[in-house]
């Protein structure tokens, strides 16, 4: 099985398309060597969101790494940023713009279309049925979509990255209570910093899923990883930042859900 999906009682999914740490073995020699230390993944988010389980959210998690595919991007690769540098559905550069793959061996098309039909679709086949069948129990669902980044990365941004950084497509994939909603559970926090529609404003799964005028709304969060983790390798978790910003993200997703709630009077 490509990705793990815990089916929840309330109508809120979370995805974490970023986390996963595998490169399937035949495909390890492609890659250059600094490749297989997994560098660019979003680290720890399991742990870092270990209250949902208790707010009995679904949860959807990949096996494979972004390194084998994004699955935030488009079908298509269509940037999801133009005129930035952007990674793409089958991801050929480290975020530093170094190549990720040994000379001549970034995969072809056809390999880039096996990978889009054994991994991508799974899990937004997945992803979209389990929203369908929490919209259906419930009138509604909420999809937040977790990440996690280095707070600075010249390739893909100038300066430091908000701590915070909630996405909602300049306002397409939400309602704009629920953003609020989001907004004002971190704000004022000591020491964090956010931001609305920033840089990031939504991936591909922001993007595709979130349709308020069909009951589905969509919110992502990118987080810096210096406030949770070391954010260069051994890449560890850090248990006294994580217990700081915790609280925040729980109270994020859990207003999230009461503003859609509020919404459809639920």
């Amino acid at each position: 099985m490509s990705f793990s999906l815990h089916r929840g009682s309330v109508p809120l999914l979370v995805s974490m398309p970023h986390t996963g740490t595998e490169i399937p073995p035949e495909l390890q020699g492609d890659y250059a060597e600094r490749a297989l230390g997994l560098e660019d993944t979003d680290w720890h988010l399991q742990r870092l969101y270990d209250f949902l389980p208790a707010m009995g959210a679904s949860l959807i998690t990949p096996r494979y790494s972004r390194y084998v595919i994004d699955l935030n991007r488009p079908p298509d690769d269509a940037p999801m940023y133009p005129g930035a540098s952007n990674t793409e559905l089958c991801p050929t550069h480290f975020f530093n713009g170094d190549a990720l793959y040994r000379e001549g061996r970034a995969p072809s098309p056809a390999e880039r279309l096996r990978r889009l039909e054994a991994y991508w679709q799974p899990y937004h086949t997945a992803l979209a049925h389990e929203l369908a069948r929490l919209k259906a129990q419930h009138g509604f669902a909420l999809l937040w979509d977790a990440h996690s980044i280095r707070s600075q990365i010249p390739w893909l941004f100038e300066g430091r990255l908000p701590d915070l950084n909630i996405g909602t497509a300049s306002g397409a994939a939400a309602d704009a209570a629920i953003t609020d909603a989001a907004a004002a559970a971190c704000a004022g926090v000591p020491g964090v910093s956010s931001v609305v529609n920033g840089r990031f404003k939504g991936g591909y799964i922001t993007r595709q899923y979130g349709r308020p005028a069909d009951h589905v709304h969509a919110v992502q969060l990118e987080k810096c990883q210096s406030l949770y983790m070391q954010e260069a390798s051994p890449f560890a978790y850090d248990e006294a930042l994580g217990k700081k910003i915790q609280p925040v993200l729980k109270n994020m997703v859990a207003d999230s859900l009461a503003a859609a709630r509020k919404l459809y009077d639920r």
